[in-house]
């Protein structure tokens, strides 16, 4: 069964905002917005989060046992995760880059620029079921990491905004191309 909302959700977007004169959605102590996770939407993998999958897991570690990481490199850590919550559209996540880190100054200048911006979970799943579409759906998950990467699992899981204290009213597309086709054809999949 599909998520209730997801017909609705496929036409809007969450909103993103940046900072004035900034292309990127990042403001400069390295904090940054996003969202790690959609749920109810099939990611390339055939795997759906459901709402809730995150609660138990998050509950038990908090944002600070969660690990920033470089395209799930457990040798690469980025920084710290400073919030993790689930809304209506997946997990939100709220970091910040250690710019003391050569490599974490490297990825701040490539989320700036707009050259990376995406976001993906590494976790262990706890409780699931396999439909005969061969999705799986998670309804629970125990959640390692998550990581800034080139090429995220869930097109639509993305870095959107930079800090609440520094963000602009300025709106911005969030999904790409690709994300909104994948939202259009898993709707029509599984109406």
């Amino acid at each position: 069964m599909m998520h209730p909302d997801l017909h609705k959700r496929l036409d809007q977007k969450p909103e993103l905002k940046a900072l004035s004169g900034v292309i990127g959605p990042i403001d400069e102590d390295g904090v940054f917005e996003g969202y790690a996770s959609l749920f109810g939407v099939p990611d390339l993998s055939g795997d759906i989060i459901e709402a809730g999958a995150f609660s138990d897991s998050l509950a038990k570690r908090g944002a600070s046992g969660v690990r920033l990481l470089w395209q799930h490199d457990p040798g690469d850590p980025l920084g710290v995760w400073l919030s993790f919550s689930e809304d209506a559209w997946g997990l939100k996540v709220r970091g910040r880059l250690s710019l003391e880190a050569q490599r974490a100054r490297d990825v701040h200048a490539l989320l700036k620029t707009g050259a990376v911006d995406g976001l993906s979970i590494g976790f262990r799943t706890e409780r699931a079921r396999r439909e005969a579409s061969g999705m799986r759906r998670i309804f629970r998950l125990d959640l390692w990491e998550v990581s800034i990467v080139t090429f995220p699992m869930a097109p639509g899981a993305r870095v959107t905004s930079t800090s609440p204290a520094t963000k602009s009213d300025v709106a911005h597309d969030t999904l790409t191309p690709l994300a909104e086709a994948i939202r259009r054809v898993a709707a029509e999949l599984h109406s």
